[in-house]
């Protein structure tokens, strides 16, 4: 009887056991780990569907120089950062087309420096440069560079058209966040984290900037409705980094 007691016990023992180890084992535990796994999964590639990297420190592949299918090697890559290095790089755009968008980047310029920001760039044989036809936000150094007397050719101004409501943009040499969204012909223009400007391309107010402004006598001009994203060689010295855009 004591013998059937002691085999009796070192089976239920060992049977549980082997219960704990089953429900120990890493083999058991998959199904939770791949749930968080997968939603983590999915939420990088929501983030990576939403915005289209245009520059991550790496390539060049989403540019080229206006009316060109090459890039000049006056735009680099330097230190992680899209540099035109010297003057003679030519504006230059990207290669797809955008029309409803949320565009963000860094910016930074050369003591003294002027370059743009455009959008809806058309390339048009009857147009000679990217500012025939695209509305331009304004990049440029306001303590030095002789465009700042001008009170809407400043930093974040709609470029000759219309000035910002409020200065805050940082000193040359410093890096700036722009962003530049457009919806339906509504355009915000963001420096810093603040709103800065906002028209409506076609509205009353918009063509009465227009009639007084040096693009009047072009047809194109803010009326393409949709086109590339341009980068303007000024002459100076200029630092762009971390370029991505969102459709709209």
């Amino acid at each position: 009887m004591k013998t059937i007691q002691r085999i009796f016990n070192t089976f239920f023992i060992g049977l549980i056991a082997s219960w704990g180890m089953l429900s120990c084992s890493p083999g058991n535990q998959p199904e939770q780990q791949e749930t968080e796994d997968t939603v983590h999964t999915e939420e990088s590639a929501m983030n990576t569907e939403e915005w289209e990297v245009l520059f991550d420190g790496s390539s060049l592949d989403k540019w080229r120089n206006f009316k060109s299918e090459s890039l000049n090697p006056q735009w680099q890559i330097e230190e992680g950062t899209f540099t035109l290095t010297e003057q003679g790089g030519g504006d230059i755009v990207t290669k797809d087309q955008y029309e409803d968008f949320d565009l963000v980047m860094d910016w930074k310029i050369s003591e003294g420096g002027n370059s743009g920001l455009f959008f809806h760039v058309a390339e048009a044989d009857t147009l000679g440069t990217v500012w025939h036809s695209g509305p331009e936000y304004q990049l440029l150094d306001n303590e030095r560079h002789p465009d700042a007397q001008y009170h809407n050719h400043r930093a974040g101004d709609n470029y000759d058209m219309q000035a910002v409501a409020k200065e805050t943009v940082k000193p040359a040499g410093e890096w700036n966040t722009t962003r530049l969204v457009v919806n339906n012909g509504k355009v915000e223009h963001w420096l810093n984290g603040e709103k800065v400007v906002e028209y409506e391309l076609g509205s009353q107010a918009w063509e009465d900037s227009l009639a007084q402004s040096k693009f009047a006598e072009h047809p194109l001009y803010g009326r393409a409705g949709k086109g590339h994203i341009a980068l303007q060689d000024h002459g100076d010295k200029v630092w762009f980094r971390n370029i991505k855009i969102k459709k709209l």
